[in-house]
């Protein structure tokens, strides 16, 4: 191979190499953008924590995303004793009525297998945080006093 047959071999290897890094760090970035599992359920158990120590204060911390209770598509959500929510998108509402996109009552669900001291998962189709479109959403869900809470990741 001559000089010139070599130049552009190490030139083509350079472009697939800047091509390879680039995707790699697009795909990097785009999971950056999404909580985790392992990130929804520390956040639950900051919002236990944080409902053990003050329920009005919590409360009020999760609605407002503040305190570490909003990050990027994860939040924490509530409902309260008489099937209200007291906490997240469907704040106000009765979670009893709330259903997926494929009609699945996830609030019932929800209620329904929290307990206190254990975190049990919940899946159901949940447009992200200002979108539409509903994609695969897993929440964490536990009883904390008169609350049951959760967090979700998207996957």
């Amino acid at each position: 191979m001559s000089i010139t047959g070599k130049q552009v071999t190490k030139s083509i290897c350079a472009v697939l190499f800047s091509v390879a890094m680039s995707g790699a760090a697009v795909l990097a970035h785009a999971a950056a953008d999404y909580g985790t599992a392992d990130e929804a359920k520390a956040m639950l158990e900051r919002a236990v924590a944080a409902v053990k120590m003050n329920k009005t204060e919590a409360l009020a911390r999760f609605n407002e995303g503040s305190g570490g209770f909003k990050d990027r598509d994860l939040y924490t959500f509530c409902i309260g004793p008489d099937g209200i929510s007291t906490a997240g998108p469907t704040r106000g509402q009765n979670a009893r009525e709330i259903k997926d996109k494929n009609g699945k009552m996830v609030g019932r669900e929800i209620l329904s297998v929290a307990k206190e001291g254990k975190f049990a998962q919940v899946e159901y189709m949940w447009p992200r945080p200002g979108a539409t479109e509903a994609v695969h959403k897993v929440s964490f869900v536990t009883k904390v006093d008169d609350q049951v809470c959760g967090v979700g990741y998207y996957d």
